[in-house]
């Protein structure tokens, strides 16, 4: 039997000090180990070199592209995404081995994920087996597209399934759910406005409330306890916020509320001239 084919493994990052360690310590038995850095303002970066050399600074123009702009770096036909928030297990990393040493029957593989939030295992509110894009694949065989975020992907072959798991942590507690809520919901309403969607004002009640019910409800967020019914209160709220920024990108209304005199101390109301001051 041949020895395994070997494997290159990625990880894109953006002010993520507190994940770093814990994410490239899990990845210690890959191949080559590639950082692709956002220009963090934190450690992320010192402390990926201590990892690896290999280690890049790309600007961020959405994560589809920055996924391919990572995977581009590698040196292997077989390559491994991980999120800094993930963890690969000792038993994942004894499937792909094995896989790759008998012989992949598919280009592409999907992982399953056990999430954990406040301090306990998500089992329902869909989040398991919570499968995102591969995350082993043939280099030459998947694409990213090119999506501001949850970026999809174009598969040149077949797809499979492992069996064991990456670990995530997605929150470290609320507060860091709401500063990602923050930034994502932004990326997804200005990637709305790009497709054309149009806003309708029923959307800031059904929305959230369907996607409440279908976490809560449909998917058992319910036997989640306590943190299965924060989530899928999270959740309700971030696609409400989702859809009012929707519309404060896509308003024909001006900068200001109707009646209201322009602010004086705005240089855009103020014909682009200097701020007022003393």
């Amino acid at each position: 039997m041949s020895a395994p084919a070997k494997v290159s493994a990625y990880v894109i990052a953006y002010n993520e000090e507190p994940n770093m360690r814990p994410c490239l310590e899990s990845l210690r038995w890959v191949d080559e180990l590639i950082v692709v850095d956002s220009h963090s303002t934190d450690a992320t970066a010192k402390i990926s070199r201590e990892y690896t050399d290999k280690v890049f600074q790309h600007e961020f123009h959405g994560f589809g592209r920055l996924r391919n702009e990572a995977v581009a770096h590698a040196s292997h036909e077989w390559v491994f995404s991980l999120d800094t928030d993930e963890r690969a297990t000792p038993e994942l990393r004894e499937e792909i081995r094995r896989l790759l040493k008998e012989g992949p029957e598919a280009d592409a593989y999907f992982v399953p994920r056990r999430n954990f939030f406040l301090g306990r295992q998500i089992r329902h509110c869909g989040w398991y087996p919570d499968y995102r894009q591969p995350q082993l694949f043939r280099k030459s065989c998947l694409r990213y597209r090119d999506e501001a975020v949850h970026e999809s992907f174009e598969l040149n072959g077949q797809v499979g399934y492992l069996r064991e798991h990456v670990l995530q942590y997605p929150f470290r507690d609320i507060d860091q759910y709401l500063s990602k809520m923050d930034r994502y919901s932004g990326l997804m309403a200005q990637r709305m406005v790009e497709q054309g969607r149009r806003f309708r004002a029923h959307q800031l009640f059904t929305h959230p409330t369907f996607t409440f019910c279908k976490m809560y409800l449909g998917r058992g967020g319910v036997l989640d306890g306590t943190p299965g019914l924060i989530l899928s209160g999270l959740y309700a709220y971030y696609t409400f916020i989702k859809y009012a920024k929707l519309w404060e990108r896509t308003r024909l209304l001006p900068p200001t509320l109707d009646g209201a005199p322009p602010d004086p101390y705005n240089a855009t109301d103020c014909g682009g001239g200097q701020k007022g001051g003393t």
